[in-house]
């Protein structure tokens, strides 16, 4: 079902944000089609796996289109044949804070030392509380979209 995704991310101080963790799950993804305006994702998480098609960000970064379908993990591993150079590899961390979940992805590979928070929201002013590991803003920076962060990994950044 296609739909508009509205997310916030941030960077993460610590990571305390373990202690409250309730599941952590090893996850790694590529893209297929990665164009300004469009990418086109395959993920493969445990024994599931994830075809995701996303739209441009809105101006502010907050909102885009965004569908997605579940697909056997097997077909996921097919399909990352076919992706372009640069597949992310990464744990990601459940998060449940005052009425929110926070996903939480500690970057592997290429992309080491670089964590990011995100939560998704349901209209873009939706208040939340911030947990204390939470850092610097950086919704709307396109350096920290998966997708660029497989072109242009952390590791490489000045």
């Amino acid at each position: 079902m296609a739909h508009i995704e509205i997310e916030r991310k941030f960077l993460v101080a610590g990571d305390s944000y373990k202690e409250t963790a309730t599941s952590h799950i090893h996850m790694a993804q590529g893209y297929i089609c990665r164009e300004s305006g469009r990418t086109v994702r395959v993920r493969r998480a445990g024994d599931l796996g994830w075809l995701t098609i996303k739209g441009p960000s809105a101006g502010n970064g907050l909102s885009r289109f965004e569908w997605e379908t579940e697909i056997a993990a097997g077909d996921a591993e097919d399909l990352m044949k076919l992706c372009q150079a640069g597949i992310i590899e990464k744990i990601r961390h459940i998060v449940p804070f005052e009425g929110h979940v926070f996903e939480v992805d500690e970057f592997l590979g290429a992309n080491l030392g670089l964590t990011v928070a995100e939560i998704e929201l349901e209209n873009e002013s939706e208040p939340f509380c911030r947990p204390e590991w939470l850092g610097e803003e950086v919704t709307g920076d396109r350096r920290y979209y998966n997708s660029m962060l497989a072109e242009a990994p952390f590791s490489t950044w000045k």
